[in-house]
């Protein structure tokens, strides 16, 4: 009986992991909420802190190798980095209750360029309150999420998404 109860959250999390209660939770919404502090060593090999961020448009990607939902929209991600990053918008991915080792091999499989920490506890995604993965935010200068998108991102919604929040700061 011990060892059903030891395994009982893994079964929870495998069964709430890259799901949503309904399709109508999925998608991209506008929140106003506080971007709740990030730092860490990075899967790269560096550190990240709020100061790095701070002052700067946000983009938050909960991932893990697990996750197939995640595996699709990473290159989009990617891609979506080096649009962005000239204008000076910060990409944080934080890989969720994972291997390291599979997460620095994800990291090079997809050429992830942007800063990745990592969220073994579940601590971070706890402070975002999040259900399942993957999930992104979008956090403006101020440090205020402006929108989230619950489960796999579309690369259009998040572009404009981002595009908003820069627009609206000037």
């Amino acid at each position: 009986m011990g060892a059903v109860r030891r395994l009982l959250p893994l079964v929870i999390l495998a069964l709430v992991a890259c799901t949503r209660s309904s399709a109508s939770d999925l998608g991209l919404s506008a929140i106003a909420e506080p971007l709740p502090a990030l730092s860490g060593e990075t899967l790269q090999g560096g550190a990240v802190t709020p100061a790095d961020y701070r002052g700067r448009v946000v983009v938050v990607n909960f991932w893990a190798t697990w996750c197939g939902p995640c595996r699709r929209e990473q290159p989009a991600l990617q891609r979506l980095w080096e649009r962005f990053e000239s204008r000076g918008v910060y990409f944080l991915g934080v890989d969720t209750r994972d291997d390291p080792a599979a997460a620095r091999a994800w990291i090079e499989e997809f050429g992830v360029t942007y800063p990745s920490i990592q969220d073994a506890s579940g601590a971070y995604a706890d402070d975002f309150a999040y259900v399942g993965l993957p999930d992104t935010y979008v956090a403006d200068r101020s440090g205020t999420m402006r929108y989230q998108v619950l489960g796999e991102i579309d690369p259009d919604e998040l572009a404009r998404a981002i595009e908003d929040v820069l627009a609206t700061e000037g």
